[in-house]
């Protein structure tokens, strides 16, 4: 299963194309809505290339500390590759299995990660765990594909290159867990006897040609692999191809679309 590979030359696309496009819009908010709990001790979960923890960085008090971890080397790596203003402890971590004692942490918090986690409720349930009482968890999730255009448009172009085996990773997983209620019996199966608060939070996605977004999604996630695995020597072509419907749909200049998402805040 290479849905959760984020590795080869795909953390660099992801950092220079995707977080501009879709993740710095959010990062700030996530962090604000962390630091008004004003926590000691930060987990992060699926940091990625480092942009919700430079965000966090930045906002959280300076008493506070952050360990951010993820699942995949390469992007951490990637990570600490960028200037980030203060010191971070990175770790190669499993959110299945987190290496953290029982109420470690004053707050746990994860940008656009819970979507890949294999089993929920045990994600969840790990992160109960090394939450001290009273502590927050904070995590968003992508709304469905249909409201998040480029995304969308991307899809529908593979579909039509590729109609017999459609590459479906960004409806299956980025945009697979957009349920609210799934989510709230999600965290409840893993132990979160409160219910959560779920914000639906709309942005917009710019970018200054339609060849960026398509090769963010085409390049800068797992999406490549589907691509290469249906035509080894095709991802170049199946790059422009989602270039040119995004082009057809916002214009050949500039392009900016919408991007929504759902953030969940819950205490232990």
């Amino acid at each position: 299963m290479t849905d959760a590979i984020f590795a080869g030359s795909i953390p660099k696309f992801y950092e220079t194309h995707l977080v501009p496009l879709i993740f710095e819009p959010y990062a700030p908010d996530l962090a604000r809505r962390l630091a008004s709990n004003a926590p000691r001790r930060v987990l992060e979960l699926a940091a990625g290339t480092g942009v919700a923890t430079r965000a966090l960085a930045s906002i959280l008090p300076a008493t506070s500390s952050i360990i951010a971890t993820d699942l995949n080397a390469p992007m951490l790596e990637q990570a600490k590759a960028i200037d980030i203003a203060r010191p971070v402890e990175w770790r190669q971590g499993d959110a299945m299995q987190l290496p953290f004692e029982d109420g470690t942490f004053d707050a746990v918090v994860c940008q656009f990660g819970v979507m890949f986690f294999p089993d929920k409720p045990l994600a969840f349930s790990e992160t109960r765990r090394v939450l001290a009482e009273g502590g927050v968890f904070v995590f968003n999730v992508w709304d469905r594909i249909e409201e998040n255009e480029f995304a969308d448009m991307v899809t529908t172009a593979l579909t039509r290159r590729y109609p017999d085996d459609p590459p479906r990773f960004l409806a299956r997983v980025p945009h697979g867990y957009f349920d609210c209620r799934a989510i709230e019996r999600d965290l409840a199966n893993g132990g979160f006897a409160r219910p959560p608060r779920i914000d639906t939070v709309a942005a917009r996605s710019r970018a200054a040609s339609a060849s960026v977004p398509a090769m963010a999604y085409c390049q800068g996630t797992p999406l490549r692999n589907e691509i290469e695995a249906r035509d080894p020597s095709g991802l170049g072509a199946a790059t422009d191809v989602a270039a040119e419907a995004i082009a057809q749909r916002f214009g050949r200049g500039a392009v900016d679309a919408k991007i929504q998402a759902h953030v969940v805040m819950i205490e232990r």
